[in-house]
């Protein structure tokens, strides 16, 4: 039998003080993340670095021929590696490993999803992912604990390859994703949604634990042909704030199926979106924020 996930202390902040909070940090911890720039190791985009140890940074450069970038070796929580893609434009990047940074890769049309990072501990920072192909035509997708998402820009997802997300998760055969940071990104001319995120006891998960405490703040949605920039099932404990919500869909946000305890504010909506919060009656308890102008 599963329990559902308690609310942290700081979670019993008003939104008052959730958005006050928020303002103290915009900008900062994004600022304060660790850069990578001395290069330990440098190895080919077809490399595998085996010999890379906790705290070494990894540097890549173009190897013969246009190859997808594999890490599936990790260092400690008080010692990541450090992947620099030093602007690389390689056929997309796959993480298989716990406590890594991945910086600076450059994707142009890569196989979709552009980066799949399954994993705890894991930081996606500086990337660039333009017009993914294939797949799903997603940017990213994520999966674990204690992921950070931060400074990247996606754009030009095509529903042509199916519903073409910026950023994406799911709980099926893949585990339930908690404490999530995502902050500072860019969404650009996506044609389905900024971020898709559904839990494990959606109707489609494998029931298996729960997805919680999200943190999206400071991000830029550009949603072309979802009803939606951001939808959430089954994600309890998600804080929304200080985004900017562009183009035209029916809504900003929309909470479903047991999306409880969310909280929004502070963030800027385009006059062409109808309401910035769509809401179904299992997903009221706990919610802070805009008055919901209708369903997700």
């Amino acid at each position: 039998m599963t329990t559902t996930p308690s609310a942290r202390p700081m979670m019993s902040l008003s939104l008052a003080g959730i958005l006050a909070a928020a303002a103290l940090v915009a900008g900062s911890a994004y600022a304060a993340e660790p850069s990578g720039s001395t290069c330990g190791l440098r190895v080919t985009s077809q490399e595998q670095p085996r010999q890379a140890r906790p705290g070494d940074v990894v540097c890549f450069a173009a190897g013969p021929a246009r190859s997808r970038v594999t890490i599936d070796k990790g260092g400690t929580p008080d010692k990541p590696i450090t992947y620099d893609g030093t602007g690389v434009d390689a056929d997309g990047v796959t993480i298989e490993a716990d406590n890594v940074i991945v910086v600076n890769f450059t994707l142009n049309r890569p196989q979709a999803p552009g980066i799949e990072a399954t994993g705890n501990n894991i930081t996606l920072r500086d990337n660039r992912i333009t017009t993914p192909v294939n797949g799903d035509g997603d940017g990213i997708r994520f999966f674990g604990n204690g992921i950070k998402i931060l400074g990247n820009t996606v754009r030009g997802t095509s529903n042509r390859y199916g519903h073409a997300d910026c950023m994406q998760t799911f709980a099926s055969d893949t585990p339930p994703s908690q404490d999530i940071l995502i902050e500072g990104n860019r969404c650009e001319k996506v044609d389905n949604m900024g971020l898709m995120a559904e839990g494990p006891n959606d109707g489609e998960g494998d029931g298996k634990g729960h997805s919680h405490h999200f943190t999206i703040r400071n991000n830029y949605f550009e949603t072309l042909r979802g009803s939606q920039a951001l939808m959430f099932e089954d994600i309890q404990f998600a804080t929304i704030t200080g985004n900017e919500f562009a183009a035209s869909p029916t809504k900003a946000i929309g909470l479903a199926i047991h999306s409880t305890d969310a909280r929004v504010g502070g963030n800027k909506v385009s006059p062409g979106i109808r309401y910035e919060v769509g809401i179904d009656e299992s997903s009221r308890k706990g919610y802070q924020g805009p008055e919901p102008g209708g369903r997700p």
